[in-house]
């Protein structure tokens, strides 16, 4: 079920970001727009519009957000390479994401007083952060 919505998901952000999707959206609209005056802009003809986008972007949640965690993934694998390939890099900086957040935080403090001790000058701006 989770490589069916995963492929479903990747098809159709590919469509939906086309141009031709855009262009679509748009179409409706101004059909929906043009007919008001037929329906006296009743609150049906209202509830048309207000149904379907609502309707679209609850469904696009899921597809923007299934994209989003693939990309993330992707461009985290591609920083791990990044590290492990390195012989200066630490070899423990990769798969930082799944830290909680106080470890982060200890981390990058840990980081802030590497630079202040590097480069006096950014002493200003790691405290400012």
């Amino acid at each position: 079920m989770s490589t069916l919505f995963s492929r479903a998901a990747h098809w159709f952000a590919e469509m939906c970001g086309r141009p031709v999707a855009f262009m679509i959206a748009l179409l409706a609209i101004v059909i929906w727009a043009t007919t008001g005056p037929m329906f006296h802009y009743s609150d049906t003809w209202q509830l048309i519009i207000n149904t379907g986008t609502t309707i679209v972007t609850f469904l696009m949640v899921f597809v923007i957000q299934n994209t989003q965690n693939r990309d993330t993934a992707a461009i985290q694998l591609k920083l791990d390479e990044l590290i492990h390939s390195s012989s200066d890099a630490r070899d423990r900086m990769m798969c930082l994401e799944d830290l909680t957040e106080e470890e982060l935080k200890r981390l990058k403090e840990t980081f802030v007083q590497i630079v202040s001790h590097a480069r006096p000058e950014t002493q200003s701006v790691a405290a400012a952060e």
